[in-house]
Order: structure tokens, then sequence, then C-alpha cells
């Protein structure tokens, strides 16, 4: 994380304009359901069609985030929250999990020839901002923030 994305976290939020949070399965299926619901509901309180840069933008965001969450943050028996809010110049995809102690790193790594481990190098590429956020014990919370234009964030 950047020292402008840890300044930033530290203003108030913006009051979004929508808001829809759900919980799924800590599985392969529960992240891809996180994803599908991701890109409706940004196309629904957008207009923007699923086509569009910042649709796939959220698409991509969205799996990174929930497959991490199931690869890295599940315990047995427990889901993963989905946030989603529609604020006026971006839309913020949150992931909350139940492992805040396994924070991911806050820049990204560099892998060289790895065949995996490029998952917040996407998130970092396509999210305006992104970050991480421990408010208790038991959970963490990875955000990022798809500009709705394609002309910068």
């Amino acid at each position: 994380m950047t020292h402008h994305q840890l300044a930033a976290e530290t203003k108030p939020p913006l009051t979004p304009v929508r808001q829809l949070a759900l919980r799924f399965s800590s599985t392969r299926r529960g992240a891809r359901l996180a994803r599908q619901l991701a890109v409706q509901q940004f196309t629904e309180w957008t207009g923007l069609p699923y086509d569009s840069d910042p649709a796939r933008a959220v698409a991509l965001v969205t799996a990174e985030l929930a497959s991490n969450a199931v690869r890295h943050g599940s315990l047995p028996g427990r889901d993963f929250r989905l946030t989603l809010l529609l604020l006026p110049d971006h839309f913020r995809v949150e992931v909350t999990d139940t492992r805040p102690e396994r924070l991911p790193p806050p820049v990204p790594p560099q892998p060289a020839d790895e065949t995996s481990g490029r998952g917040l190098l996407i998130v970092q590429a396509y999210a305006g901002r992104w970050g991480r956020t421990v408010r208790d014990a038991y959970t963490k919370t990875v955000w990022a923030e798809v500009p709705l234009s394609t002309s910068g964030s």
C-alpha cells in the first residue's frame, strides 16, 4: 500500500449511493458466485454494459479478492463476506474473511517466473486504490476501488 493509500484510508468514507453485503461459502464456487454477483450489481447500479472496461475490472478485482479469501483467509466452516458500495466516482469491493493474522503485503510481490502469486498485482493494476483493514481480532477486510470511468482514478 502506498502512502497515498494509507492516508486516504484514514479519511472518513464517502456515503455510498448504494450498498449490498452478502456472505458466501469459502469455496471456489462461493468465489465464482461473488464475482458474478459483483458484476451483475455493478451493471445494474451504473447502467454500464457487462463488456465495459469498468465492469471487466470489477470482475477481475472481485475474483482475485474472493479467491484470496478462500485460499488464504478461511477457517473451516467460516464464510467470507462480500460488500459492494457504489460511490459517486467509484465502485468499492470489500471482501472480509476470518484470518486477520494473514494480511496481504502492502505492496504486491513481483514474482519472476512463478505460475501463481500475481493476484494482488492484478488488483493494483485495475483498482484506483486498494488496501486492507483489520477492525477486530476475528476478521480482516481487503478492499479495492474501481473507477467508474476509464479516464483514470
